[in-house]
């Protein structure tokens, strides 16, 4: 062999060498990576081969699945009621993917879930059975919830505060998942773009200002924090008040409400906006946070298991922000979810249960893979004395306050109402929420509820806690009482 076939016969091995490394490379290393793509027309032809699993909720499957009559996808979702439970189930699309509760547990509900595979089928590669998801939604709560929104612009979520169960997760306008099955370009432009984003979730992933349900918060942080021993001990609060360092003079709604030097229970029966600003100027940002934060603000990781987003308390405030925090205002956004876990800690006697809208997941034969019920965490928020003494103030508020249109004949309520500023200096409609909970005087039935409602058909004028959505919570709480 001369010398150059000799250079040839080693360069030609070369070639095939470095051919077989990155044949392998692509095969080990980014075949997975290749096969995961979302691009990857294989993956969808793979998930809709197949009837899907479903998402349960009182029993009944609220999803389905049906046979396609053209393309390589041979199934795609249906929905039941689709527009009731779009905020729990979300949507799985042959094109645009999956949300919620159907991304959450995709792989559960299209069979390749590691913990539906049997040992013969980790060994053929067989495709699983899909398994099944149950939610703890009590499908009364949550038609009592949506019929009591309607036209609204809004959203309500309502737990069990003793077990952390959500009955009921509503957000409107709402949309239908099933025009999103098939990947209709024409569906998904048109819900994509309306102004009033249907598919927004707004239970859960639209913080706003919570107004002055968030004075519950400022309230069991000077309990509990001694500023004050009681809810009936006046208050050093003068009034009108002016916010520190500055010639704004903060106004409470009624001028003729006794709000001078108020207690925290009058001053929550009649919202007195001064009490609570000077409350969190007293107690410093620091502590109103840590506050906030027992409660669940600044949690980013809020898993239901949707991922939540973020309710804010923010920090490195002067004085006057810091007042403004104490009603609810400046930078402090919430999630309806996050004001019900407020009032879930309060009426549990100052724990709080992980609020969790999954009851269990289980494969085809019915087998439970995992109890959520089993495993959510009570961690204590407030003292019972605290939590039993802002329960009483609560129900004044219902009883003879400003949320009186929560009121429930055969339940104890307690609840909170708010109005927060919209828009700069207030120009758009404010957004009115409410925050309560109630408990049966015939059973051991129990729930805590928040609402917010952004936008209505209501005057300007007329826009209030206990005028909209006061009303919505009673609804949703006297469906959840029901025997």
């Amino acid at each position: 062999m001369n010398k150059t076939i000799r250079h040839a016969s080693v360069f030609t091995l070369l070639l095939v060498f470095a051919l077989l490394v990155r044949a392998t490379w692509v095969q080990f290393y980014d075949g997975q990576a290749l096969a995961e793509d979302k691009d990857n027309r294989r993956n969808a032809i793979e998930q809709y081969a197949y009837a899907l699993g479903n998402i349960v909720v009182g029993g009944d499957e609220v999803t389905g699945s049906a046979r396609t009559t053209g393309g390589d996808l041979k199934y795609k979702r249906t929905y039941t009621d689709g527009r009731l439970y779009a905020a729990v189930t979300g949507y799985s699309s042959q094109v645009f993917g999956a949300t919620q509760l159907e991304g959450v547990y995709q792989q559960l509900l299209d069979g390749t879930d590691n913990r539906l595979k049997n040992p013969l089928d980790t060994v053929t590669g067989k495709r699983s059975d899909p398994g099944d998801v149950i939610t703890t939604i009590d499908p009364d709560v949550q038609k009592a919830a949506y019929k009591a929104l309607g036209a609204k612009k809004g959203a309500a979520v309502a737990i069990d505060p003793r077990n952390g169960r959500i009955l009921g997760v509503v957000s409107t306008p709402s949309y239908d998942p099933s025009v999103l099955s098939g990947g209709a370009s024409d569906a998904w432009k048109k819900l994509t773009k309306d102004s009033e984003k249907p598919m927004t979730n707004r239970a859960l992933r639209q913080p706003l200002p919570p107004g002055s349900t968030f004075k519950l918060v400022v309230a069991a942080a000077a309990l509990e924090d001694d500023l004050y021993s009681s809810v009936d001990e006046r208050t050093d609060s003068e009034n009108p008040y002016t916010l520190p360092g500055t010639t704004t003079v903060l106004a409470n709604e009624s001028k003729s409400a006794p709000c001078e030097n108020a207690s925290i229970r009058v001053a929550l029966q009649y919202s007195c906006n001064n009490v609570f600003a000077k409350m969190a100027v007293d107690l410093g940002q620091d502590k109103v946070r840590a506050m906030a934060e027992r409660f669940g603000f600044n949690d980013t990781s809020q898993d239901v298991p949707v991922r939540a987003y973020t309710s804010v308390y923010p920090s490195d405030m002067d004085k006057s922000s810091t007042a403004l925090t104490g009603i609810g205002q400046f930078d402090v956004t919430a999630t309806p979810l996050q004001m019900a876990m407020v009032s879930a800690a309060i009426a549990n006697g100052g724990k709080l249960v992980s609020p969790h809208m999954v009851s269990q997941i289980s494969d085809a034969n019915g087998d439970v893979l995992e109890n959520y019920d089993d495993e959510a965490r009570s961690e204590e928020i407030v003292s019972s004395s605290t939590a039993e003494q802002l329960q009483s103030a609560m129900r004044t508020v219902v009883e003879e306050g400003t949320g009186t249109n929560a009121r429930i004949s055969g339940a104890t309520v307690g609840g909170k109402t708010g109005t927060a500023q919209h828009g700069e200096n207030n120009s758009k409609t404010p957004y009115a929420w409410f925050t309560s909970y109630a408990k049966s005087d015939s059973s051991d039935k129990e729930v805590a509820v928040a609402v917010v409602v952004e936008q209505s058909d209501a005057a300007r004028s007329e826009v209030s806690g206990n005028g909209l959505a006061a009303p919505v919570a009673e609804a949703v709480m006297r469906a959840a009482l029901r025997d």
